[in-house]
């Protein structure tokens, strides 16, 4: 039986420990990973993130492999068969929304050589440490995440406020906040570039 101490927000469900354990919270810099994320996220917004992650694997087949280069080309077509598609949260102006965001994503590439470089400058690219000691008091947004939400909008973003970034800041490991408790907080600590 694994003993580990987790954050309270994964525990009992094995695959919110597995996200957690494996994925949430650790530095990402790959532009891709990170597409998926912001993508999975502004999905998420309205609903519970268990229900992402349990359609986690649909969505990276409906929208190849979140290939924003491709996800820019859709045509109206792939447009209307993404929202016949039950494996994935059919929502209208979320699919649609996915397309200009997978646009601005690669204008803000052309500007700062990536959208990595771009959004891991709000941080000055190293993770903010936190001392979380109670999830349930952590806030749902910061002044970090008004900034780069209102920045992405400017640049086109949609599905990008402050409480949609500031999730994909945790899962992304722009922020570790972890708790202090979890076994995952100085592991996550030690991956700071």
């Amino acid at each position: 039986m694994d003993k580990k101490e987790r954050c309270d927000w994964c525990k009992g469900d094995a695959l919110y420990e597995a996200y957690h354990d494996q994925e949430w919270g650790v530095p990402v810099y790959d532009d891709t990973t990170i597409f998926e994320f912001l993508i999975l996220e502004t999905f998420q917004a309205g609903l519970s993130w268990i229900t992402i992650l349990r359609k986690r694997e649909n969505f990276r087949k409906a929208f190849d492999d979140f290939d924003f280069k491709k996800i820019a080309n859709y045509s109206e077509e792939k447009i209307q068969e993404l929202l016949e598609d039950p494996g994935i949260i059919r929502n209208k102006l979320k699919v649609r929304a996915t397309i200009s965001n997978a646009k601005a994503f690669m204008e803000v590439q052309k500007e700062f050589g990536s959208f990595s470089d771009y959004i891991w400058g709000f941080v000055d690219h190293k993770p903010i440490q936190h001392e979380v000691r109670d999830y349930t008091k952590q806030p749902a947004t910061t002044k970090i995440s008004e900034q780069l939400s209102k920045d992405l909008k400017k640049r086109g973003f949609k599905f990008v406020g402050p409480t949609v970034v500031y999730a994909h800041m945790q899962a992304t490991g722009m922020v570790n906040d972890h708790e202090i408790s979890c076994f995952r907080h100085k592991e996550v600590k030690g991956m700071a570039r």
